[in-house]
Parts: structure tokens; C-alpha cells; sequence
């Protein structure tokens, strides 16, 4: 795609593009505005102009110091004044520390939260308008009420609203629904189909893109429609596993599960990709990834947005030697340890571009609807693929 394309209507910016990217999504961040500096650029050599339109930064330095309590405040370091802002927050960058009474504290969800509320505090409604990027919506997995207990994600969206923010972008929200609880605000839900498989395709040189020899899976019924979309893309079918809990007993609050039952047509000889939104411990998608070879299945391709290893790598890299899996395939929207950059069965998908281009679309107030759904996007590498053309 032309990163051009969205703007032949010379539409004009809401307001000067502003980018603030704090600690925890700092590298993120920096991706992104290269590639808003060069496509402005080249628009700024074909007479586009508008005052502050091309830069050569758009990263807006902030700060958010702390005092010897823990407690501690946001700074902006320059003017946003009827800036268009866009706010990125990684709420899983657990790598940061601060200290806390001379003890050492590793950041937590909440506290990028509090970060996150601390700058747009700081930018005090001088702002044009504000955009919040949060990739891992905080407390996604909050998202619903069961007996006596919080309804933190739906807290957290009508608390940015009532601070002025106008759109939250996320990805592949774990329930899409949870919108509702901001229903006259801006609330878009992004995956990372196209990537996915672009990356995969990338790496995985022999692949047959057809019902006999690939299948998609969902791991569990809340991941579903991820994989009717995926499969729907690449023309094969999907199955899914759903969990059989036993209901009469309660293990670490919650009810255990006593099984993984398998719906779908036979997975004998045909390579599988499992997609889901995050892998956290990794135990489900290995247990599926086992039973899936059990079964008689070929290749096994795990895709997740959030790569989340709560329990660290070794788990996979032991069924990675077992050949209970072939690749892995995560995002950079949250943060990446180095030892899974190294590992040779980690593909990692860069969204750094698209996230630019959402930015950019945003900011001249152009529908991103296309960028929400990549179907021509997807198709175009399929045919690329088909026709043994680069990708």
C-alpha cells in the first residue's frame, strides 16, 4: 500500500501531529515516527504543506519522575498547544523499575496506567485532541462481571473519556464488547491477521494454501471469530477447542479444567496455525499444540498478538525440541525479552508501519476502516506467495 494513498484529498491535519511516547513504549515509538518523518517528507517535495506538517521529529519529550516515596508526576518538555496527540502506552513493559524506599520495583499494569493518566494530566486540555495507542488494553481480562467483583477495563476506558481523550485504539481487544461501556466515544479494535500471515509466509517457504493441506484453529470459544476471519482469508477451514471445566470444584479461583474437546474436520497430515490473543503462561496453546500432533497434524504455527511468557521460555523450548511446535509467531506491540528474540522458533511481527499509518490517517481525519480490515492486503500476499514472487 502507498503510504500516500489516504491523502490524495490534500485533507488537512486536525492539528500539528504530536507523538508522546514515555518510558514504556519508547522503542515503539521511535519506529513509528521514522516512518511518519520519511512519508512526510517525500509529501512535503510534492507541495503538501502545512505549517509544522513535515518535521523532523514528531516524538514529544516527556517525563515522569519520581520521588523517594514512589510517588511521582508527568512533565511535558515542550508546547502542545492545538496539537493533534497521540499517546503510546506498552502497559506490559514489566522490564522498567523504579525505586521504591530504596526497594527496587518492577512496573506493573497499573502503574503505566497511572503514567499514562499522569501526561495526559500534564498536557492540562491544550491539546487539539487526544489519541490513546494502548496495544494491550489495560485490564482486558477484567472485562466482565461475574458475582461480587470490579469491571476494571470498562473503569479505565470511562476514566480516560471523562480526562478528554477522544479515541482509544487497541489491538485485538479479548472482548471487543467492552466498547459498550463507552459507546459516544472513538473505540477501535486493530488485528494482526495481515501480519501474521505475511510474516509466516515470509519464513515458511513450502506451505500449501489450500483446504487439504492447512487448517486454522481457535483455541477456545472466545477466540472464534479470529480464526473464522483468518481461515475465511485463506480459503481452508478452521476448527477449535473448547474447555471442559469441572463445575463442581474451585482450584486457585476458578474452575479447573478437565479437558480440551476438539471440533472440526480431520487434522491428519495438514499443517495448523493456532491463533489466539495472547499467550500468557503458554500452558493452553501447548496442551492444543500436543493434541493437535496427537491427532496426526503436520506443522503447528502459533500465533498470538501478545506474547506474554508469564512463566518465561524454557516450556518452549522444550516442545520446541519434542517438535510439538514449529514457530511462534508475537508482536512487538508490548515488550519483547531478548532471549525470545534469539530463540530459532520466533518470528517477529512488526507493527510499527501500521501503527503509522493509522497515526497518519487519524491525523487528517480519514476513515481507517481499510486498515482495520487488510482483506486486500491479506489476498495481495497470497496471490505474491502463489505465484512465488518476494514478499
Amino acid at each position: 500500500m502507498s503510504h500516500n494513498k489516504n491523502h490524495d484529498s490534500q485533507q488537512l491535519p486536525v492539528g500539528r501531529l504530536g507523538i508522546i511516547s514515555p518510558y514504556s513504549c519508547a522503542e515503539l515509538g521511535a519506529k513509528v515516527d521514522n516512518y511518519l518523518v520519511t512519508w512526510r517528507k517525500k509529501r512535503h517535495n510534492e507541495g503538501v504543506l502545512y505549517e509544522g506538517y513535515d518535521r523532523d521529529t514528531y516524538l514529544i519529550a516527556s517525563d515522569l519522575p519520581r520521588f523517594g516515596s514512589g510517588e511521582a508526576k508527568g512533565v511535558l518538555k515542550e508546547s502542545v498547544r492545538g496539537d493533534d496527540i497521540y499517546i503510546l502506552v506498552d502497559v506490559c513493559n514489566y522490564s522498567l523499575t523504579y525505586s521504591l524506599a530504596g526497594q527496587t520495583n518492577h512496573m506493573s499494569p497499573d502503574d503505566h496506567y497511572q503514567n499514562l493518566k499522569r501526561i495526559i494530566a500534564a498536557i492540562a486540555g491544550k491539546a487539539r485532541r487526544i489519541n490513546v495507542i494502548m496495544p494491550f488494553l489495560y485490564e482486558s481480562r477484567q472485562h466482565r462481571r461475574t458475582g461480587r467483583e470490579s469491571l476494571d477495563c470498562a473503569l479505565a476506558l470511562q476514566e480516560l473519556i471523562e480526562m478528554g481523550v477522544e479515541n482509544i485504539i487497541t489491538f485485538d481487544a479479548h472482548d471487543p464488547r467492552i466498547q459498550n461501556a463507552i459507546p459516544l466515544h472513538g473505540f477501535e479494535t486493530v488485528q494482526s491477521s495481515y501480519q501474521f500471515i505475511k510474516n509466516l509466509l515470509k519464513k515458511e517457504k513450502d506451505l500449501k494454501l489450500d483446504k487439504d493441506h492447512l487448517m486454522v484453529i481457535s483455541p477456545d470459544e472466545g477466540g472464534m471469530s479470529r480464526a473464522i476471519y483468518l481461515a475465511n482469508n485463506l480459503g481452508v477451514d478452521m476448527g477449535m477447542f473448547y474447555k471442559r471445566r469441572d463445575y463442581s470444584t474451585i482450584v486457585d479461583g476458578r474452575n479447573p479444567i478437565v479437558a480440551h474437546e476438539f471440533l472440526g474436520a480431520d487434522v491428519r497430515g495438514k499443517d495448523m496455525i493456532i491463533v489466539d490473543d495472547m499467550i500468557s503462561s503458554g500452558d493452553s496453546m501447548l496442551e492444543v499444540a500436543q493434541l493437535l500432533k496427537d491427532r496426526g497434524a503436520n506443522k503447528i504455527f502459533m500465533c498470538s498478538t501478545f506474547g506474554l511468557f508469564t512463566n518465561g521460555l524454557s516450556k518452549f523450548d522444550e516442545a520446541y525440541e519434542k517438535g510439538t511446535f514449529d514457530r511462534i509467531l508475537t508482536t512487538n506491540l508490548i515488550y519483547q525479552t531478548p532471549e525470545l528474540l534469539t530463540r530459532p522458533y520466533y518470528i517477529n511481527c512488526d507493527m510499527s508501519k501500521y501503527i503509522a499509518l493509522i497515526i497518519d490517517t487519524l491525523n487528517h481525519d480519514d476513515s481507517i476502516s481499510k486498515l482495520l480490515n487488510p482483506v486486500e492486503r491479506i489476498q495481495k500476499v497470497l496471490t505474491k506467495y502463489r505465484n512465488n514472487e518476494t514478499i
